[in-house]
């Protein structure tokens, strides 16, 4: 016998994050060395 299936999908709602999450990342492979940078700034700062 084949057991019971479950099927997810994403609401409208849920759909409606996928833009502002693409920005996000598009933001954050940009800014990856600048931010990289900045941490070892601090992380050299505090030492």
């Amino acid at each position: 016998t084949k057991p019971p299936s479950v099927e997810y999908s994403l609401t409208d709602l849920g759909r409606s994050m996928f833009g502002p999450l693409h920005q996000l990342l598009q933001w954050a492979e940009l800014n990856h060395g600048a931010v990289r940078a900045a941490r070892n700034a601090f992380d050299v700062a505090e030492t």
